[in-house]
């Protein structure tokens, strides 16, 4: 845990960070306990790991040389309370925990830029986190709020 949780060295490659054994126990413990949905490969959580132990071989070379590809990700329909749904992606298990084991790394080095105004999918942030601040401005005086929501700003974006 020490070796995964140590200040950012630049001349460290990430990638083997990324893929440490101990960074990735770690996120397999967090995408363990999360009990989510399988993917598209049909592949269950407590099924996971018999199925990947003999590929972890191919699969970790793949992250390493660049040729992994992650699985389409499975698209259902969750119910809103209001009356509709909402569209949720399901990645598979393997995608979850390689996708963890990069936040576990990138994270640590990448959040404290970040503003700290900004509380959406942050650690120790939250909405409530949020509300609270935005109280603590209006006490200050402050009057205008924004709230910016980039939900569908990928999808209007061109390229030239």
């Amino acid at each position: 845990m020490g070796r995964v949780m140590e200040p950012f060295d630049p001349n460290e490659r990430l990638l083997e960070r990324i893929l440490s054994k101990e960074n990735m126990a770690m996120a397999w413990k967090r995408v363990k306990a999360n009990h989510g949905a399988p993917g598209v490969d049909s592949i269950t959580i407590e099924k996971f790991p018999d199925h990947t132990r003999e590929l972890w071989v191919n699969i970790r070379q793949s992250l390493l040389s660049g040729t992994y590809q992650p699985l389409p990700v499975k698209r259902v329909e969750i119910p809103k309370p209001t009356g509709g749904t909402r569209p949720l992606g399901i990645p598979t298990v393997l995608d979850r925990l390689i996708q963890q084991a990069i936040a576990q790394v990138m994270s640590p080095i990448f959040d404290p830029s970040f503003s700290d105004a900004s509380f959406g999918f942050r650690p120790g942030r939250s909405a409530h986190h949020a509300v609270y601040k935005a109280r603590e401005y209006i006490r200050e005086g402050y009057r205008i709020a924004v709230d910016v929501d980039l939900s569908k700003f990928f999808d209007t974006v061109t390229t030239s």
